[in-house]
């Protein structure tokens, strides 16, 4: 069953810093705990990462997956669609970057989860938890420091 988290958070750094962390790909395994390693796969005619494998720990066991990345709305919108999972079938979502008036970032996380294997209610929330913490507050913290 397909589940969507929408988490919100403002960081203390502008919205063109956070977009360069985002895509910035090879260095998640040093401020995202779960990413134990990233391969970029394809890039544009720009340089940038448009399809990007991931190894991650998941569930108490090691998950990969595949993201194909779009540009088109950057640098206020980074959105992906998973092309290839092993645990799930979609992990489709996007960051909206916005400026907030003080000069900070204001963003908004979006992720779609479908995992190919049923899980306990407790077991999903917990995962979704891990994930949503990942992909913003480590990624403040990265950002910030």
């Amino acid at each position: 069953m397909e589940e969507q988290v929408t988490e919100r958070m403002v960081i203390r750094a502008s919205p063109a810093y956070c977009f360069q962390v985002l895509t910035d790909f090879e260095r998640y395994p040093e401020w995202a705990a779960d990413i134990k390693a990233v391969n970029i796969d394809e890039r544009d005619d720009d340089g940038r990462p448009t399809q990007v494998t991931f190894r991650a720990a998941a569930f108490g066991r090691s998950t990969s997956y595949t993201l194909r990345y779009d540009y088109s709305a950057a640098p206020t919108r980074l959105s992906w669609q998973q092309v290839k999972g092993d645990v799930t079938s979609r992990l489709d979502g996007s960051y909206e970057i916005n400026p907030s008036d003080d000069g900070s970032t204001d963003l908004t996380y979006n992720l779609v989860v479908d995992l190919k294997v049923p899980l306990p209610v407790f077991v999903k929330r917990r995962a979704e938890g891990r994930i949503t913490y990942t992909a913003l507050k480590e990624l403040r913290a990265r950002v910030e420091s």
